[in-house]
């Protein structure tokens, strides 16, 4: 039996075990699995990548089109177009929104106007009252040859009164209500802003997957038949090796060993799944990788920051009311510069300043840390350590009922560790469904791993 059947008998083999292996048993992995599982799966990649040459000329001979990639492909291009005319009409709507904030800015300047002109009628009015008071009501009323005259203007001058006095209160109550309905615009167009931002990033998510399908389909060329057979090869071997290299490399922050060892620890003190966790990890910061690209300056108002690299500003970096504060508090205690530390960038319509592998905002990692600083032992605990973090994300997705490792229950969590309360958004889906597509691909790895442990 040559090399590439033996391999591919071999993977054979774990499939048809890890079809009998129960998908809610999720024992620990030894880190030290994974150093030795390296180097054996380095070897094996070189094997394969000198089979996968005379697979080429294979794929090179079909040339016809690959029905499925046409209908993945058509499928991208709708969901683009249709993006494309969301963003489009989220636009519309922003704008729309922009006029009745100019609308209620011009109401305002005219109130106060009025209430200007008001104000002036009062002074005349007070004017003529002054003038009375030097005399008695005998003098004023001998002053006047007819004294009906005399008690028309008094009740003229009590009838002015008052109605300047309701005037005055109308004035007040319009510009209040205009104003409140000014700062709705502003917060509805703030959320528009938010979800324009998010449906941009779901179109280039959807026109990167449209790119490398389309490359697919250019290599291929193959008949459906032909397609399939590639790809369940290819699920068998390069797949399997590559995304097994590519994970136990893990990230220049975190290494996978570590991520799996800080994974499992969280487990024992929470529930969560590790391969879950690690969704979550990966898809917050990549395993760390990308904790931040910001800094706080507090310069020149509270909240305000830069880019760290660039220097670019950015304006309320964070909540000035709700992170400053307990930020400055987190960072002195663990003895670190608060303007040194990385944190995320704001972004169109919500706050940054968040930090660590886990990406926590500081009001939020301070109704935390005590619960992590109990599960890790760090006093206190700091939630740039990879350590920390981890337990943070397990202790709060535990609170978020992800502890169950339900597919629906952990989707949920993952959404409300996104989106807070607002996470049944039809616009934040994508959050929850990345999360447990690398959560899958996880498990796949740590269920292989474990097998190969136990041969």
């Amino acid at each position: 039996m040559g090399k590439m059947s033996k391999l591919v008998f071999g993977l054979v083999l774990v499939s048809v075990f890890l079809g009998l292996y129960s998908a809610h048993v999720f024992a620990e992995l030894d880190p030290a699995v994974v150093a030795a599982q390296k180097a054996k799966l380095e070897a094996e990649l070189k094997v394969y990548e000198d089979q996968i040459a005379g697979f080429q000329s294979l794929i090179l001979e079909k040339q016809k089109e690959g029905n499925s990639f046409k209908r993945d492909i058509d499928i991208l291009n709708a969901q683009i177009a249709k993006a494309k005319l969301a963003i489009k009409a989220r636009t519309l709507s922003i704008n729309k929104l922009l006029g009745g904030i100019e609308d209620k800015s011009k109401n305002i300047v005219v109130l106060n106007t009025d209430m200007e002109s008001a104000r002036a009628s009062l002074a005349q009015f007070l004017r003529k009252i002054h003038e009375s008071d030097g005399f008695s009501a005998v003098e004023l009323a001998l002053a006047y040859q007819d004294l009906s005259q005399f008690f028309g203007e008094l009740e003229s001058l009590q009838n002015i009164q008052e109605s300047l006095q309701n005037t005055f209160a109308k004035f007040n109550d319009l510009r209040d209500r205009e104003q409140k309905a000014k700062e709705d615009l502003q917060e509805q167009k703030n959320e528009e802003t938010k979800l324009k931002t998010l449906q941009e990033l779901e179109q280039k998510r959807a026109q990167a997957n449209e790119k490398e399908k389309s490359k697919l389909l250019t290599d291929t060329k193959g008949k459906e038949s032909e397609y399939q057979k590639i790809l369940k090869d290819k699920q068998k071997t390069a797949a399997n090796i590559r995304s097994q290299l590519f994970l136990l490399t893990g990230s220049p922050s975190i290494s996978f060993e570590k991520a799996i060892e800080y994974a499992n620890l969280a487990e024992r003190a929470t529930g969560i799944r590790p391969a879950f966790l690690l969704g979550i990890i990966t898809q917050e910061t990549n395993l760390g990788a990308n904790i931040g690209q910001c800094l706080l300056t507090n310069n020149p108002n509270k909240g305000d920051g830069k880019g760290k690299n660039t220097g670019t500003f950015f304006k309320a970096l964070m909540k000035p009311t709700r992170d400053v504060d307990p930020y400055l508090r987190i960072t002195s205690a663990l003895g670190l510069d608060p303007m040194q530390m990385p944190v995320s960038c704001s972004q169109a319509g919500g706050y940054g300043g968040a930090m660590g592998p886990a990406q926590f905002i500081p009001s939020t990692w301070v109704g935390i840390e005590s619960r992590v600083a109990k599960a890790t032992g760090s006093n206190p605990p700091n939630p740039w350590n990879a350590k920390d973090g981890f337990a943070a994300a397990a202790l709060y997705l535990t609170d978020l009922g992800a502890s169950s490792q339900t597919y629906n229950a952990e989707w949920t969590a993952a959404m409300k560790f996104f989106a807070g309360s607002n996470w049944q958004k039809t616009a934040y889906r994508f959050y929850g469904d990345d999360v447990m597509a690398i959560a899958k691909k996880y498990q796949d790895q740590i269920t292989l791993l474990q097998s190969l442990a136990q041969r």
